[in-house]
């Protein structure tokens, strides 16, 4: 999805409204004050990369205030982290008591789930990334405690973040949809980082957070292991994140999303064929049951797992009592 709105044709006394309105609708529900002595002018361009929203925001000086009120009144389903490259002109960040001043080629990290304001004294351009704020594998405090602290390109993982991020802005209008999910892992991976490093988290830290997640994930993939539609594509539109970064979460896991929805299933039939029982469903009601939809497709996965057919394991299991 692509948005492009522009002031310039619309009358100058709504104008600042105009783009207010535009901003709100597209990144989050804002007010927006103007603070030139001239008729206000700005555009909006917006482009979505996998779960990763790409924004570039050009207007006249103003102030861009998401207050208490609006958070209330215009809830979000999805809590986002926002991180503003400035590209041109200066900008103030306040939020949770704390102000950053960014220089033109810096950046500011938000959280868009609590009250800030922004002040743009001159005429600027900036892009704007949000990202789901659980996507980023540190705590909600961490976000909080980094949120409103300035980045130039001079300092530690400013000097990768910033270059790579208004190169991706710039190129965000062709990327492919397989593209861009695996580019919006590699924003998250970056803020994820860049938190890590203004708050001093390791990566042990790191790696609990999204212990926790990859939980949730198991979880969910043994509550749905009946349903033959169960996939890396099912399990990650759930969690809302891409494929590429449900697979990045599993890769310390020693085995990949798919395996381990098929040996989660193979282990639900070979424990449902081990049980006595006067009326046993036959073997291809079992494998239904589970989520195996072709026959033979489950007697080979189940005779690579088990050394035998599914009817000799039952057979084996029943008449020794196990």
């Amino acid at each position: 999805m692509s948005v492009l709105l522009t002031t310039a044709s619309i009358p100058d006394e709504r104008k600042a409204a105009f783009w207010g309105e535009a901003v709100s609708r597209t990144l989050v529900p804002v007010e927006v004050v103007p603070l030139a002595g001239r008729p206000f002018e700005g555009s909006l361009i917006s482009h979505r990369l996998g779960y990763v929203q790409v924004s570039t925001l050009e207007a006249e000086a103003a102030r861009v205030s998401r207050t208490a009120g609006l958070i209330e009144r215009f809830p979000r389903t999805e809590a986002q982290v926002a991180v503003g490259v400035q590209m041109s002109g200066r900008a103030v960040l306040v939020q949770d008591g704390r102000r950053a001043e960014v220089a033109e080629g810096g950046l500011v990290l938000y959280d868009t789930a609590r009250p800030y304001s922004f002040h743009y004294p001159e005429r600027f351009r900036s892009h704007v990334f949000q990202v789901p704020r659980r996507l980023l594998g540190v705590p909600e405090g961490s976000i909080r405690q980094a949120a409103g602290t300035a980045v130039t390109s001079a300092e530690g993982i400013g000097s990768v973040l910033l270059p790579f991020l208004g190169t991706l802005a710039a190129a965000a209008h062709s990327c492919p949809a397989s593209v861009g999910d695996r580019l919006a892992g590699s924003v998250a991976d970056l803020l994820g980082t860049l938190v890590a490093q203004l708050t001093g988290r390791t990566a042990a830290d790191i790696r609990t957070s999204n212990g926790h997640f990859v939980l949730r994930i198991r979880e969910h993939i043994d509550r749905h292991l009946g349903d033959p539609g169960l996939s890396p594509e099912t399990i990650a539109r759930a969690h809302r994140i891409s494929v590429r970064y449900l697979h990045r979460l599993f890769e310390g896991e020693g085995v990949t999303v798919g395996r381990l929805v098929q040996q989660r299933r193979l282990e639900a039939c070979a424990g449902e064929l081990a049980r006595r029982s006067r009326t046993a469903p036959t073997v291809s009601a079992v494998a239904q049951r589970w989520g195996f939809v072709n026959p033979a497709h489950f007697s080979r996965a189940f005779r690579a797992a088990y050394g035998m057919s599914p009817r000799e394991w039952r057979a084996l299991r029943t008449a020794d009592g196990i």
